[in-house]
Order: structure tokens, then sequence, then C-alpha cells
């Protein structure tokens, strides 16, 4: 008697989509905005390091400035603190994407949390994916721009007529890509802390937002803002003070006004809604405007977050326009008011090029508006279907929305307008305080500022195309689903 058995089927095979699901976050809404930040935070510091060492090998091929270090030693000074600078701005950024992310996160984290993960592991899930997009935007930033640096070193050398043996395939170049994607990891670390406060109850809700009350309930962010704040109070008036005697008060200044800054971004929650609430008064009082400013104070974290970003931007830019406008006014001034043309075709360029530079930091500001305000619009989507379905037209949404990002780009541009004037006459007061002027070649004490006006009605255009350019796909996505799909969400 034959016995059939039946055959052995084979194991499975791991199905593709099980592996993809376990990197399905990397389409998550803002990770590919912090690879672009990433990215663009790389590719600066490496044409930095890459100007700085082609430069230095120029001169050091020049027999009247190759036995002298000091060019190459201010060149990599300023190269290190624009790239400081750089790195400082994509830091908040990625921070405030994080946050943002976690709170459209909340239902899923919360569930996690009611079936037993602990907020430790879940916020270290959340750190190794910002390694993880820091990581692949440094090295995308560094590959492309490095291959770009190869036939751009030829060519500079053919402009100049200098024959160079620098090579662009630096292992310094590496400084960057490393110093980029920690810090990713790190903001998304910092930006993640809301994981620490989800419960598993909030599983029962969808995106969570911290109001004014419970921002108000905190005093962690008061006392850390407050310690930062006074810190950057001493060493900007120390910075000040310095200057009077040595020049080297700028660079007291310079970390001064990095620790002023950190405890307003810090405490931005708390200084932007007063300052929103003055600006929404200027928008009517139409149902549209009335929804738009109630919505940018009801949830400061989210308002702030779109805000500080913008803050930097301008402050970074305006700085360096009025530090440089400050020092021609006081040379015209100890010229006996005769503008030396020479001096301030030369600050002009000066300050062209530092603009230039420092724009960058204004690039990623934006690319971070632009994402926070999509990120959070997508998370309204039940919100918004319900003023859908209360009545409000795709056109009132659409209004509301570009009102909103109006609204806290008005606010922020003046804001940074403010500091960028006072860090930039810091700057000018702590570098130029002790320093003799000609023609007169008097020391002054006194630095007035000094506010160039063309670049600030260039930085307010701006921000107006970059209002309109951040609030087109956040309105069109707010007026594509449908209100019932909306509030099945």
């Amino acid at each position: 008697m034959t016995t059939l058995t039946a055959p052995v089927a084979p194991a499975p095979a791991v199905p593709d989509t099980a592996r993809s699901s376990r990197l399905a976050w990397l389409r998550e809404r803002g990770m590919g905005a912090t690879i672009l930040i990433s990215a663009i935070s790389t590719a600066f510091g490496v044409v930095l390091l890459s100007a700085t060492g082609y430069i230095s090998a120029v001169l050091s091929a020049n027999p009247m400035y190759g036995s002298s270090d000091t060019m190459t030693a201010v060149l990599v000074l300023l190269s290190g603190i624009l790239l400081a600078v750089a790195v400082y701005v994509a830091a908040i950024v990625t921070a405030n994407t994080f946050s943002t992310i976690i709170a459209g996160r909340t239902r899923r984290i919360a569930l996690l949390r009611l079936i037993g993960a602990t907020a430790r592991s879940q916020r270290s899930e959340v750190a190794r994916q910002g390694l993880i997009v820091g990581a692949i935007g440094a090295l995308l930033g560094l590959v492309v721009t490095t291959l770009a640096m190869v036939p751009a070193i030829p060519f500079l050398d053919r402009a100049l007529g200098v024959t160079s043996d620098w090579s662009p395939l630096q292992p310094v170049l590496l400084l960057p890509t490393i110093a980029v994607a920690l810090t990713t990891w790190v903001a998304a670390w910092s930006g993640s802390r809301r994981v620490l406060t989800v419960t598993p109850l909030e599983a029962l809700g969808g995106s969570v937002e911290r109001s004014r009350e419970q921002i108000a309930e905190g005093r962690g962010r008061k006392a850390a803002a407050i310690v930062l704040g006074a810190l950057g109070a001493v060493l900007l008036g120390g910075g000040l003070l310095l200057g009077l005697l040595s020049p080297v008060g700028v660079l007291v200044a310079f970390f001064g006004g990095l620790f002023s800054f950190t405890a307003v971004a810090i405490s931005a929650v708390s200084i932007m809604p007063p300052l929103l609430r003055a600006t929404g008064r200027f928008f009517g009082r139409s149902v549209t405007a009335r929804l738009a400013a109630e919505n940018a104070v009801r949830y400061p974290e989210r308002s702030s977050r779109m805000a500080i970003g913008v803050v930097m931007g301008v402050a970074l830019v305006v700085m360096f326009a009025v530090a440089a406008e400050s020092v021609k006014a006081l040379v015209t001034a100890s010229g006996g008011g005769e503008p030396d043309p020479a001096f301030n075709e030369m600050m002009d360029v000066f300050s062209t090029v530092m603009m230039c530079l420092v724009a960058v930091s204004a690039i990623i500001a934006a690319v971070g508006l632009v994402n926070l305000l999509t990120i959070g619009v997508v998370q309204r989507k039940r919100e918004l279907g319900l003023l859908r379905a209360l009545g409000l037209t795709s056109a009132q949404i659409r209004r509301m929305v570009l009102i909103e990002a109006a609204h806290v780009t008005i606010t922020a541009l003046l804001f940074g307008l403010t500091l960028g004037v006072l860090y930039g006459w810091v700057a000018a007061q702590s570098l130029l305080g002790s320093v003799a002027v000609p023609p007169l070649w008097m020391s002054p004490t006194f630095v007035a500022p000094a506010v160039p006006w063309l670049p600030v009605v260039i930085v307010v255009v701006a921000t107006a195309a970059l209002t309109l350019a951040a609030a087109v796909a956040p309105t069109r996505i707010a007026t594509r689903t449908a209100p019932v799909e909306a509030l099945s969400e």
C-alpha cells in the first residue's frame, strides 16, 4: 500500500512589503525636508572648507603672502563661524520639525505605550530616525558638492590665472558631514521630548499640541531660558566693554548673541503669542481673519516653531547689513561727513558676500517654514473638515491658511528685524570700539547704529514671497480633502 504524503511547502519568503515597512517612516511628511536641510548644511560646509583650502593654497604659492599665515587664520575663523551658524540654524529647524512630527504621532505612540512600550524606547527610535535622515542628507550633500568642486577647481585656476595643486578630495571635508549628521541626531532627540509626556489615554485622540495653559505650567523651559538669557546678556555686555580695549570683544559678543538667541528660541512659546496677538489686529475682523488669528495663538508651540526659523534668517542677514553700514557711517563721520567712495565700495562688496553666505541659513529656515506649515495643515485635516462641514467654503479655508502663514511670518519678520539691528550694532561696537578709524585715525568709543534700507527692503520682499510660496502646498491640502473624509480620520 502506497502512502501518499503531501509535498513540503517551501518556507515563505519575507515579503518586500515587510522589509519596506521598516523604512516607511522615511515617507512621512517632514523627513524629506530634514534630509534636504542636512544636505544644504553639509554642502555649505564643504563649499566653505573647499574655498578656504583653495585660497590658502593660492596664497601659499604667492611669494608675497606665502610667509604669512594671518590671512589663512582669518579665513579659517570666518569659515568656522559661518559653518557653526548654519549648523545651529539647521539644528533648531530640525528639532522643531521632529517636535511637530511627534505631535502628529501622538495616537500611535500612545497605542504603543498601551501595549507595553516605554517612553525611552520610543524616544530612542525617534533619535535613531534623526540620525538616519541626517546621515543620508549629509552624505548626499558631501557627494554632490565634492563632485561639483572637481571641475570647478581647474575653471578657477584659468579664471584667476594661477596654478594650484589643491585637490577637492580632502579628509577635512568629512568634518561638516559628521557634524551635521550628529547634530540632526541630537536635534531629533531634543525635539522628541514630547514622547515622555504621552500617556496611553491619548490613544483616543489624534495630533496633540500643548495649549497655552499647559505650557504655562512648565517650569523647566522657563528656567533654561532665564539662565541662557542672563548668560547671553552678560557676554554681550562684556563684549561691548572689552571692545573698548580690543577688537577681540566681538568674539565674546558672538557667544553672547548665540546664548541670548538660544534663550529666545527656547522661550518663543511665551514671547510669540503676545506679538502674534498684536499683529492679528491688522488683518481685520472677518471670519477667516479671526480664525487665522486664533489658530496662531491657540497652540503657541506650533506657531513659534514656524516663526523662529524666519526670525533667525532675517536677524542674520540684517545683522551683517547693519554692522557693515555702521562701519561706513563711522568712517564717514570720522572724515568730517565726507564719505570715502573706495572704502564704501569695499564694505558694500564685503557686506554683499557675507549676506549671500548667511542667506544659506535663511534658506534652511525657509525650508523649515514650508515644511512645518505643510505638516501642520496635514495634522489638522479633521479640524479643517469640521470647518468645511460647518459651512466654510474652500476659498475661505484657503484664505484662512494664507492669513495664518502671513500672520506668523510678518510677526517673525518684525521681530527678526529688531534683533538683527541690535546684534548688528553690538557686532560693530565690540569690533571697532578701540580701533582708530581713518582718515583722522581717532579711536571711537561709540559706534552709532546705521540701517541700510535696500537690504531691509529685499528681506521684506523675500519674506512676502516666502509666505506666498509656503502657503501654496498647504492650501491645496486643506481644500483637496472632502469634509466627510477629513472628519473620518
